[in-house]
């Protein structure tokens, strides 16, 4: 896997992934950027986001669930001094679906955090991860 990082000046990067998609990303105006973009450890959370919530909708519809919907909220803090790393993150799935299973859904969360999510289990090491989840049926036609 590889990715490449052009500087756009000030405090703004141009990321390019292996697949070649591209994402800009920018500071906050107070540490010289526009704010055109993502900073790059909210890059980070969308990452990990993006990972879990493949995994688990992976598996649930293995497990013949039937999710019509998925949203996860993702909340981080910070070390206060330099490096700023993430010292704790929670994540909040909200799952929409049709009689979906709590135990499926429980299941598949922690395969995701335990198994499956290449970030999780690299964040794992150095933070704090939590989760919880909720389920709502999908409204009937």
């Amino acid at each position: 896997m590889k990715t490449s990082i052009q500087w756009q000046g000030n405090v703004s990067f141009l990321a390019e992934s292996g697949s070649g998609h591209q994402v800009l990303m920018d500071g906050a105006p107070e540490a010289g950027g526009q704010n055109r973009g993502p900073r790059p450890m909210e890059m980070i959370l969308m990452g990990l986001g993006g990972c879990t919530t493949f995994d688990i909708i992976f598996i649930l519809k293995k497990s013949r669930q039937d999710v019509t919907d998925c949203f996860v909220e993702i909340e981080a803090q910070r070390a206060k001094t330099d490096p700023k790393v993430f010292t704790h993150v929670h994540l909040h799935f909200v799952l929409t679906g049709n009689r979906l299973n709590h135990h499926q859904v429980e299941r598949a969360i922690n395969l995701s955090a335990e198994k499956y999510c290449s970030a999780s289990i690299m964040l794992k090491n150095s933070v704090n991860i939590t989760h919880d989840y909720e389920i709502i049926e999908s409204p009937q036609n």
